[in-house]
């Protein structure tokens, strides 16, 4: 058992180890300039993926804005409460040190980690869970970094307007032709591998000079998350599908978006962006680490 256990680990981790290092590979060679291909993820092929999901699996996505999307909620906030607390007790700025322990990656790895743990049948669950944590993130998150953050902009994101637009019409009951849907889900299939490849390629800019905080952060990111999971799932209604999409939610690091936000507010970036990429490179040892408790407990 631990050696199926060990080759399943395996099989879940490399293909998204190996596209980041792919990333990192390529960024290192010929350190391209990747904020074309960032703003068309964020801008299309992220959008496409969601809508495209919500249309194909609305009966299944609409009964998970529930528990899951709830627990969702709850771990994020939590963890900012006791990132807040800790930013204290250490002199640091909660401004810069809260967001990277509160949102994280469920886009890049969230996405295919999930998918590949739990099959294609998870990707509804998958996706509530990266909604759940970009909506908070672009609202709450901006708003922590800056609080002179212009919502209403937010809001009319692409991100946001594709997920009102499939919600609104799982609402209405009215359901996309077959021939719009699939270029749209064409488009939405470039969003995870590129998300991938552009991490690798964003760690080739690791900072070693904030090592320490980037450290503590990495650590601790995943210890919280899955330590709230851990205290919130009792009183929550889940399925043993989403009690293992939680945990591994739990586990996740920092979301690569909180250095862009970092950076855009003025709020320390080379301070964020160090606990992003250790946050990330630590990944190598904690999602293995979480896979190892959920694979014989929850697939």
């Amino acid at each position: 058992m631990p050696r199926m256990i060990a080759s399943r680990i395996f099989e879940i981790t490399f293909p998204i180890f190996a596209v980041i290092l792919a990333g990192l590979i390529y960024g290192r060679r010929f350190r391209p300039d990747m904020t074309l291909p960032n703003m068309m993820n964020m801008q299309v092929f992220i959008p496409a993926l969601l809508f495209s999901v919500l249309s194909e699996r609305s009966s299944a996505v609409s009964g998970l804005f529930g528990s899951l999307a709830l627990g969702c909620i709850l771990v994020i906030l939590l963890s900012g409460v006791i990132a807040w607390g800790i930013a204290r007790l250490i002199n640091l700025n909660p401004r810069s040190f809260c967001p990277p322990i509160m949102f994280s990656n469920a886009g890049n790895l969230g996405l295919p980690l999930i998918i590949l743990t739990f099959g294609d049948q998870a990707l509804a669950e998958a996706v509530v869970i990266f909604i759940v944590c970009n909506f908070l993130h672009v609202t709450l998150g901006s708003y922590i970094f800056s609080h002179e953050t212009n919502l209403k902009k937010v809001l009319l994101s692409p991100m946001i307007l594709a997920t009102l637009l499939a919600l609104s019409l799982i609402g209405l009951d009215i359901s996309v032709h077959e021939l719009v849907l699939q270029p749209i889900s064409m488009l939405g299939n470039i969003a995870v591998p590129l998300l991938l490849f552009s991490l690798g390629v964003r760690l080739v800019d690791t900072d070693l000079s904030e090592w320490r905080v980037g450290s503590l952060v990495a650590v601790l990111s995943p210890v919280i998350g899955v330590a709230l999971v851990f205290a919130i799932t009792p009183f929550l209604s889940l399925t043993t599908r989403e009690q293992g999409v939680l945990f591994l939610f739990g586990a996740l690091p920092p979301a690569v978006m909180n250095y862009i936000f970092a950076e855009h507010f003025r709020q320390e970036p080379s301070r964020v962006a160090s606990m992003v990429l250790f946050g990330n490179a630590f990944s190598i040892i904690s999602i293995p680490m979480a896979l190892a408790y959920v694979l014989p407990r929850f697939t």
